[in-house]
């Protein structure tokens, strides 16, 4: 399930080249960099149905800002709104992806404390130079839960010297979709589970994306079976496991 309360970004960083949502407006005569404030669901976890219940129900995982960035600064006069929301929902879990976690600590509430319970951040690492430049930043806030989405995949990142603090809870990885898609190569997908096994994180691979590589063969995906393959690349792996196990 999803909120966007607000829609549109700004391009900033390799990864953002072939921006979906870019893509996905092309065809509604959208301006993908304008920010507007959502008209129709700004509040959608509040809203409740004509028998009085959330139309979000308690103890869903709520995607929020999918089409934008949670922290970009025109949402700045909007966000206040939106933490009122998260605050008063405490029975739902807010995933929020980013890649300006350098603005997460001017932008929090005053009460965050050490972080909220329902909270997940998510910050988005296409590459090694922008895991670099991101994870530190997630590391060191006031953040409860914390993912990293290697999405879209842009090449092999190390982040064995992240996971090891036992702060990252999830690592997910996808690959680009649609037209021009860039390369996901299967192999940086299986070393990078390697290093979640080793260091106790849960792992996800979520799309193969649209250009996949598996050794050494490049194949081209439909978007709609992009989490189906990567769901079949995963018990791949899984089966892998099982006939290396060394024997007791």
């Amino acid at each position: 399930m999803l909120w966007n309360p607000w829609h549109g970004c700004h391009k900033c960083s390799p990864g953002c080249m072939n921006c979906y949502v870019y893509y996905q407006d092309s065809f509604r005569d959208k301006n993908s960099s304008e920010v507007k404030r959502n008209k129709t669901n700004f509040d959608l976890p509040l809203k409740k149905d004509r028998h009085g219940e959330y139309k979000v129900p308690s103890g869903t995982t709520l995607g929020s800002c999918f089409t934008s960035d949670f922290f970009i600064e025109e949402a700045d006069e909007w966000r206040g709104e939106a933490w009122d929301m998260i605050r008063k929902r405490s029975d739902v879990i807010f995933l929020i992806p980013t890649k300006r976690i350098a603005r997460f600590s001017e932008c929090v509430p005053e009460d965050w404390g050490e972080g909220w319970d329902n909270v997940v951040i998510a910050v988005s690492c296409e590459n090694q130079a922008m895991a670099d430049k991101r994870i530190p930043f997630l590391l060191n806030a006031k953040i409860k839960h914390r993912v990293l989405f290697i999405s879209p995949i842009l090449e092999y990142v190390e982040l064995s010297r992240y996971l090891e603090s036992g702060q990252i809870e999830q690592v997910s990885i996808g690959g680009e979709s649609y037209e021009n898609a860039r390369t996901c190569d299967f192999d940086w997908v299986r070393r990078i589970r390697e290093a979640c096994l080793k260091y106790g994180v849960v792992f996800d691979f979520h799309q193969t994306g649209a250009n996949f590589v598996k050794d050494g063969k490049r194949y081209r995906i439909k978007h709609r079976d992009e989490y189906e393959q990567a769901q079949k690349g995963m018990a791949y792996l899984e089966k892998n496991d099982m006939h290396t196990e060394t024997p007791k």
